[in-house]
């Protein structure tokens, strides 16, 4: 479909998804990924890609407050290079910084409060896999200049 996008929370023990739609410019969480450092389940993600059939992908870039790289900064770009070689599908870093936070905010205060929190870990990276998208969205999609694109040959 036609401008339909998903975005990862990536994680070295889960990944949160989420699916939108760049025309519509809304997200919605999907689920999370189980991964083995960083590295998720190949079919479960080809799942994901041939039932939302994704034009394109963002990927959360952690990064500290300061702007500086991060371990996990290396680590997401590599997730997003796979992304790219394996499905043919361009895809987007978008800088992610305080998505966690937001994401267990919003699931505190809609969602069920601590319990769900603690229960359902996942939630929170599907929701921060979510609000990764809608920032995304929010500074201008796939034109905006400050969304670094990783190339698919």
């Amino acid at each position: 479909m036609k401008g339909r996008v998903l975005a990862f929370d990536f994680g070295l023990n889960h990944i949160g998804v989420a699916v939108g739609s760049e025309e519509l410019m809304t997200a919605q969480a999907l689920t999370a990924l189980k991964a083995s450092n960083g590295v998720p389940n190949e079919k479960a993600l080809s799942d994901l890609f041939a039932q939302w059939q994704p034009e394109f992908c963002v990927v959360g870039l952690p990064i500290n407050m300061d702007g500086s790289d991060e371990f996990m900064t290396t680590r997401a770009t590599k997730f997003g290079s796979r992304l790219a070689t394996t499905f043919g599908v361009p895809v987007y870093l978008k800088d992610e910084r305080l998505s966690s936070v937001e994401a267990k905010a919003e699931i505190f205060e809609h969602h069920g409060g601590y319990r769900t929190l603690v229960k359902h870990k996942g939630k929170v990276d599907a929701t921060a896999a979510k609000i990764i998208l809608e920032s995304f969205f929010d500074a201008g999609g796939r034109y905006a200049p400050e969304h670094q694109l990783i190339s698919h040959n």
